[in-house]
């Protein structure tokens, strides 16, 4: 088993290897488009604006590979801006198209349905509240805490939530299509449910 984590320059790619290397899963940062294909599973993580991050994408040359990727039935997770990368699009400072594997869009937290100690962005830790009993949160409890950080949230149809998580309201904070997961939260950052989590993705 090999798992490729896929580098654009926008990632927190030593914390991802670190927590796989934990669980002893052998992993290889790449940037190479070609080596894409190659890999069993792929993780692509992220941390930044949602534009700036499908930019370095296409400058890298990495969208087709991943999308055919995706296509090939292999298992691929997004991880915080990763997760949102997978939606068709995003309104964060412009309208951008992604990598549309999974359909909906990314939005910003309305303030106004935010209270006064619900700041943007969501810091900290919050639980996932797991919907339809998905593999990749298997023996976890029905509600366990994560660590968050962002400002944009997913936006898509209830049959691809698998995860939501309350901060103001009600938002999707795990989603999934078929062998494509996503998940807003940071697992490499969450501790042993972290673990988990990574640990079930792999042995899905």
């Amino acid at each position: 088993m090999l798992v490729g984590i896929v580098d654009y320059k926008m990632g927190n790619l030593a914390s991802v290897s670190n927590a796989l290397e934990k669980i002893g899963v052998k992993s290889k940062i790449c940037f190479n488009p070609e080596e894409i294909k190659d890999f069993d599973k792929i993780i692509l993580p992220g941390v930044g604006a949602f534009p700036d991050a499908m930019d370095h994408l296409k400058e890298l040359s990495l969208i087709e590979p991943i999308v055919e990727f995706a296509k090939s039935g292999r298992d691929l997770l997004g991880i915080c801006l990763g997760m949102q990368l997978l939606l068709e699009r995003s309104c964060e400072f412009e309208k951008k198209e992604g990598l549309a594997l999974i359909p909906g869009e990314v939005v910003k937290f309305d303030k106004d349905r935010l209270s006064k100690e619900e700041k943007i962005p969501q810091m900290g830790w919050n639980k996932i509240f797991q919907q339809n009993s998905p593999k990749i949160f298997r023996g976890l409890e029905d509600s366990f805490y994560l660590y968050f950080v962002h400002s944009y949230h997913a936006l898509c149809e209830e049959k691809y939530i698998i995860g939501k998580t309350y901060y103001g309201y009600e938002f999707a904070s795990a989603i999934r299509h078929e062998n494509i997961y996503g998940i807003q939260p940071h697992p490499e950052k969450s501790h042993e449910i972290g673990l988990n989590i990574l640990e079930n993705f792999i042995k899905e």
